[in-house]
């Protein structure tokens, strides 16, 4: 069973700038597009980011243009980096290693019975 593993959360002020990791226990760049998803108090769990085996991206309409995900294969790590940070950032966000062919962009809750999912890491952007 593949496990994974997010850090890098924190707290920050309106306008700062994060970068989160996830490192898999194995390779799973082959097999696997890998997902990062947040979930904030009374909302739905929803799609960041999305980037494919073969370095494909995808992002939420609200991140577009301030987060930018990437991965490092041979490291096994996938990586976040959040740009112009705003309060409605704030969240638990989620690493998630997903069947190439899913394409999940929101689920009731994190984690999701699809693939594999870290245990999250907290994102709070005060004003």
């Amino acid at each position: 069973e593949v496990q994974l593993m997010e850090s890098g959360g924190g707290a920050v002020q309106d306008g700062g700038s994060l970068r989160l990791s996830c490192t898999a226990s194995e390779t799973t760049f082959d097999r696997f597009s890998m997902n990062w998803y947040r979930q904030a108090p009374g909302t739905r769990c929803e799609l960041v980011a999305r980037i494919s085996g073969g370095g494909d991206v995808d992002y939420g309409e609200s991140v577009k243009g301030r987060f930018t995900i990437s991965q490092d294969s041979a490291k096994n790590t996938a990586f976040l980096q959040m740009n112009n940070l705003k309060p409605e950032d704030t969240a638990v966000y989620y690493c998630a290693a997903l069947d190439a062919r899913v394409r999940l962009l929101s689920t009731p809750s994190c984690p999701d019975d699809n693939g594999y999912w870290g245990r999250g890491t907290q994102v709070t952007v005060s004003s």
